[in-house]
């Protein structure tokens, strides 16, 4: 068992168990992706049936240590967890942590986020999906997802004439790269459109600025931008449209049928215009005039409702807006293992674990002093008012306190013994000169060494009594140091990552960055507690010193008025 299970047994064991259905448990991992179409999510109030939805999995709604490294072991299914959906993995990048997956979903309801998809993963021994779903609806002519080197489309039918210039920093994955040249795809019957038929042209557009070109043209019918105003063209009939901003993706989108055309920026419908549709064929130009990026062109032979554009522009857009995604383990409680914990886990970096392990030697070692110091300093106290009792009521029999008990924690006795080892030198006690007790008199020079020696042991008992002291100060002074830099270190990793698969959003930062706090949390876990049991020990160790000091003056004048010289 590695230390990341352990962890993890360690919350599950906290937390209830509740029953939950799972589709197959040949199946280790699954990620339950929500999609609310309530007003705090995307704000669906029409229901839709055959949707092709985009689903972005990262490190914080899907474990891609579980799943196989080309995505093989993936599985889709509806929310009664029992009908598979088709489904196309656009991209599946294990070590960024990054994937795109398109889902057909059946049918998704208004007003409700009990949209649900199951994403299935952690089966080594499964056989790769070898279908041909796209992912998208039946009215889909054609979908450019731009990941295929040659510009073909999602059926690898469509090919344009010249290979096309991609790019990695797409919306979702690839795009095409738009350098002011057209691209051409040859005449196709999948690119043909009957007079008074129906057409839905959408794309996702980042212009490198206020542009003047052709985004889309084929035969009688356009989008193109003017001045940075979005333009449509049918026939002898032209719209105008919302302004589209450089530098940003937006979504654009033109339907003709029914005798109407109707242009969309982002979702809402930004002109329309009374026109029969014109026959559409010949081939297709994307780019003329226009620098800057284009992706997920998507041509379909139907006039996709206002709800269905506006559903597409949130979700496919950066962070894909109302989809939410939670990562369960079969056989963990329902609600996805251990939850955010699980998240946190599984995004720590390399590094961050090599801290957080040190982190963790430091709370035991620091755990083990305060309790080895904790009760050494309780059974000092103790036997030190044990023996204090018997010393201050010793009258003739002052140096004879070790007969019939002993206190083996008390530094008060210890003291007591050093002293005694003294004035046995000194054959105190023994016949020799005059004086009540028959004992020989102590010289001013002797009491002086007797203390000296006493003073000697009282410093080493009190370096005892601090012993191991220093790794609790190291504790409280450098856990939180530590904790910092992985930190730092983590959120650096998580940003190269980021840049380097070219993936902006919020879904696949905020795993990283939140496990990377999780570094300066055990930091602190390390030195809070260390904090308060050093003050606790520190004060109880000061008490027991004090007593030390004031033993060592009191026996020593008590000696010496018993045996000190006579004037």
């Amino acid at each position: 068992m590695n230390l990341r299970t352990a962890l993890l047994s360690l919350l599950l064991a906290a937390l209830p168990l509740t029953s939950q259905a799972w589709w197959n448990k040949d199946w280790t991992q699954r990620s339950r992706i929500t999609l609310d179409t309530s007003a705090a999510g995307t704000n669906t109030t029409e229901a839709l049936v055959s949707v092709p939805l985009a689903l972005r999995l990262h490190g914080g709604n899907f474990d891609f240590i579980a799943a196989r490294e080309d995505g093989g072991d993936l599985r889709v299914l509806a929310a009664d967890d029992k009908t598979p959906l088709p489904f196309r993995i656009e991209r599946f990048d294990p070590v960024n942590e990054l994937a795109v997956l398109w889902v057909l979903v059946p049918a998704v309801a208004p007003g409700t986020d009990k949209n649900t998809v199951h994403v299935y993963s952690g089966n080594a021994n499964a056989a790769a999906e070898t279908g041909t779903a796209t992912g998208l609806d039946a009215a889909t002519r054609a979908a450019f997802h731009f990941t295929a080197a040659d510009g073909s489309d999602a059926s690898g039918a469509l090919k344009p004439a010249t290979p096309p210039v991609l790019v990695n920093d797409g919306l979702l994955g690839g795009a095409l790269k738009l350098g002011g040249s057209a691209l051409v795809w040859p005449m196709a019957e999948a690119l043909r459109t009957p007079a008074d038929g129906s057409l839905s042209v959408s794309m996702w557009l980042k212009a490198d600025a206020v542009a003047n070109g052709t985004l889309w043209q084929q035969g009688p019918a356009s989008l193109a931008l003017q001045a940075g105003k979005l333009q449509a063209r049918v026939g002898r009939a032209q719209l105008t449209g919302g302004e589209v901003k450089p530098g940003a993706w937006t979504h654009l989108a033109l339907t003709l049928g029914g005798g109407k055309a109707v242009l969309y920026v982002d979702g809402v419908a930004m002109g329309q215009s009374d026109v029969p549709t014109p026959a559409i064929e010949g081939e297709m130009r994307l780019g003329e005039g226009l620098t800057g990026a284009l992706d997920e062109l998507q041509l379909a032979a139907t006039v996709r409702p206002a709800a269905w554009l506006a559903l597409a522009s949130a979700t496919q857009g950066i962070g894909g807006k109302g989809l939410k995604g939670q990562m369960e383990t079969e056989g963990a409680p329902d609600g996805g293992g251990v939850g955010h914990f699980s998240i946190l886990f599984d995004n720590l970096t390399t590094d961050a674990w090599v801290v957080i392990i040190i982190l963790m030697v430091m709370f035991v070692i620091a755990v083990w002093v305060m309790v080895k110091k904790s009760v050494e300093v309780s059974r000092a106290d103790k036997d030190n008012q044990s023996f204090l009792g018997r010393f201050r009521a010793a009258s003739k029999d002052l140096l004879t306190l070790d007969q019939g008990a002993t206190h083996p924690y008390s530094p008060l006795y210890r003291l007591y013994q050093a002293g005694q080892r003294e004035l046995a030198k000194r054959q105190i006690g023994e016949s020799g000169e005059s004086g009540e007790s028959g004992a020989k008199a102590l010289s001013g020079v002797s009491m002086n060494a007797v203390k000296a020696a006493v003073d000697a042991d009282l410093v080493r008992e009190s370096h005892s009594l601090n012993s191991g002291m220093v790794l609790l100060t190291i504790a409280i002074s450098g856990g939180p140091f530590l904790g910092l830099l992985g930190t730092v270190v983590g959120v650096m990793i998580t940003f190269a990552a980021i840049a380097a698969a070219g993936d902006v959003n919020v879904n696949a930062i905020a795993p990283g960055i939140a496990a990377a706090l999780l570094a300066t949390v055990a930091g602190l876990a390390v030195a809070i507690p260390a904090l308060f049991g050093y003050n606790y020990l520190a004060s109880r160790i000061k008490n027991v010193s004090a007593d030390m000091q004031i033993f060592v003056d009191e026996f020593i004048t008590r000696v010496a008025e018993e045996y000190g010289g006579k004037s």
